[in-house]
């Protein structure tokens, strides 16, 4: 009995690392195609996007380490 529970924890953690893997490569996959959004928003609409840069810069300056 103790190795049918040996083999299927390690069947178990192959699938979670697997999944894992999968988790990882899709939320890559979605942090590049957000930037690519940002980027192409910045290009089609460039006065919301320096309006939004000094926003961003005016927050960075204000906030506290």
């Amino acid at each position: 009995m103790p190795d049918r529970e040996a083999r299927e924890s390690d069947a178990e953690r192959r699938r979670r690392r697997e999944t894992e893997a999968e988790r990882r490569r899709r939320r890559a996959q979605f942090l590049h195609e957000l930037t690519e959004a940002r980027e192409l928003r910045a290009r089609v609409t460039p006065r919301r996007a320096r309006a939004a840069r000094l926003r961003q810069a005016m927050r960075m300056r204000t906030f506290r380490w």
